[in-house]
């Protein structure tokens, strides 16, 4: 029988080590969920999650060779007359008017190793039961059996020892009066509460032999009913006697049973795992959610883009990319004009950040050096329909990320939409500020047609000059030298109107080419303004929504985790 016995062993073992992955992945989940809920939960749903993280750790972490079992009942029932025939000593003092047992006994089968689970539990009076080998009793090694208070007494301190022990122990023996055992002080307090308990939960009706002759069954199914009304069907009902013979048989074999397969604890804690999963259902009930709908975002990053006022540094862009265009193209004799006109991104004062990064005044080559300026720009401040209009696009993208969440999602993740709503206007206003606007390059068109205006200019000049030269040796009365032609039209002539009339032509053909590209120019600066803003808005509105989305995710996953058994 020994390989048999062996090959049994073994795979209690492996199913032990099963069970404690499981627990130990519920408990990793459970982690995760006080972690992420901080914050975002009621603090009525965490404080029974932090107490069974830390509760179950500890127990995990203590003895696993002992399985705790704790004898609870109302006055009267026997329980205590039960625990000392199972203990076979009188261990227990013994009433049946008012309570008897103030603080809880333990007695330990197989002592080595429960000291420190002990002194969790805080249990003061202990008694070790010594067992002959081979004996029957040899079978419980490794059981702490506990005797509590009776959980109706008229002391408070009872209730609450009651209270915080069926709330530590491994397997619950509830003992019922055979008179009483429909009593709503343990249906209501205890039973129905635990009804995610019946695996750790053994029942017996005690002192059945008080009862009528043949009415024990109809006892016993009667207590089958009442906590099938509990949600504890399957809970194993016994009927016990602390007097007559073989009366603590039937119980006694269960608490072999539940010492022998060492998985009380772990039971324990699954069944409270339960607990714990089904109070948190009820803010993980939405769907699966974990990005923003794309076109309310674009929504909200064409609305902050008009406030931004995009539309209006687009069109300064284009006035001042013609205006630079001019003033660089332009005959050297008018360009001056064009100088004394200020530029438009100037009178915005978009110029700035253009200054410290090396650009200037239509082709200049100003140097500078440092982080662009943050300061405010010119830009009209946003008018009330433009910030009511702001405001109807958080609540849209709010109402759409929260759509069909469960409390309190709604309303963390609208706080999350508009928690940065008062730093948007001066964020907005940096992003443009800051925004290469693309007018830092100037073009070699541009440079070109300069330098083709300047020659153009110099023929002019010299033209001028020649003629000059002329009428002066002519008021003189001075021999005039001979004047070349170019076409029947004297040299000096054809230089002076020539280079003006050429140059006029080139300066009104440069603009036509700076209109076509101010307009290019005015698409990419918007392109590069409205993803200047798109990070703002990413930035103080959609990363906190999509973070609290994700906390959801993370909560709805964990929870899940905690339901797989």
């Amino acid at each position: 029988m020994t390989g048999p016995r062996l090959q049994a062993g073994r795979r209690a073992e492996r199913e032990r080590a099963t069970a404690e992955e499981h627990v130990a992945a519920r408990l990793r989940a459970l982690d995760q969920v006080v972690r992420v809920g901080a914050g975002r939960l009621d603090e009525a749903l965490l404080v029974p999650a932090r107490a069974l993280a830390r509760r179950a750790g500890e127990r995990l972490r203590l003895s696993g060779t002992h399985t705790v079992v704790a004898l609870a009942g109302a006055t009267g029932s026997g329980k205590s007359s039960l625990f000392n025939a199972l203990s076979g000593a009188d261990l227990s003092a013994v009433g049946v008017r008012r309570p008897t047992t103030g603080v809880a006994h333990a007695a330990v089968w197989g002592a080595e190793g429960a000291g420190p689970l002990l002194d969790w539990l805080e249990i003061p009076r202990r008694h070790h039961v010594r067992t002959p080998e081979g004996d029957v009793a040899e079978n419980l090694r490794g059981l702490v059996l506990l005797d509590l208070p009776d959980h109706d007494s008229t002391e408070v301190a009872h209730r609450l020892e009651v209270d915080r022990l069926v709330a530590l122990v491994d397997v619950l023996v509830w003992v019922l009066d055979p008179q009483k055992y429909a009593d709503a002080a343990v249906h209501d307090r205890y039973l129905r509460p635990l009804a995610r308990h019946g695996e750790v939960m053994v029942v017996v009706l005690n002192q059945v032999d008080r009862l009528p002759v043949g009415s024990t069954d109809a006892a016993v199914a009667d207590v089958r009913r009442l906590l099938a009304d509990d949600g504890l069907t399957g809970v194993p009902v016994l009927a016990t006697s602390a007097v007559a013979q073989g009366g603590q048989d039937e119980l006694r074999s269960v608490l072999i049973g539940a010492v022998a397969a060492h998985r009380a604890a772990l039971r324990r804690v699954s069944a409270d795992l339960d607990d714990v999963a089904a109070a948190l259902d009820v803010v993980v009930a939405g769907p699966a959610r974990n990005d923003l709908d794309p076109a309310t975002s674009r929504a909200l990053t064409a609305t902050l883009s008009s406030a931004a006022g995009v539309a209006a540094v687009g069109v300064a862009v284009q006035q001042a990319a013609v205006h630079r265009a001019v003033a660089a193209t332009g005959s050297p004799f008018t360009r001056w004009l064009r100088r004394l006109r200020p530029d438009p991104l100037r009178r915005l004062h978009l110029d700035r950040a253009l200054a410290r990064t090396g650009a200037g005044d239509g082709g200049g080559e100003g140097q500078g050096s440092g982080p662009p300026p943050v300061a405010r720009t010119s830009l009209p401040a946003s008018t009330a329909v433009e910030r009511s209009r702001v405001d109807v696009a958080l609540r849209a993208l709010a109402d759409s990320a929260a759509e069909d969440l469960p409390a309190p999602w709604p309303d963390a993740v609208r706080t999350a939409a508009r928690g940065r709503f008062e730093d948007l206007p001066d964020a907005l206003d940096r992003a443009v500020a800051t925004t290469d606007l693309g007018l830092t390059r100037t073009p070699v068109w541009w440079r070109a047609v300069g330098l083709l205006q300047a020659l153009l200019a110099t023929l002019a000049l010299a033209g001028g000059l020649w003629l000059a030269a002329l009428y002066v040796l002519t008021v003189l009365r001075l021999p005039e030298p001979g004047t070349p032609m170019f076409r029947e039209v004297p040299a000096p002539t054809a230089l002076l109107l020539g280079g003006l009339l050429a140059g006029l032509l080139l300066a009104l053909l440069a603009r036509l080419l700076a209109v076509v590209g101010a307009r290019r120019r005015r698409a990419t600066a918007e392109m590069r303004l409205r993803e200047a803003v798109a990070a703002v808005a990413d930035e103080l509105v959609l990363s906190p929504v999509r973070t609290e989305l994700t906390a959801y995710g993370h909560l709805r996953d964990a929870v899940a985790q905690l339901h797989r058994r």
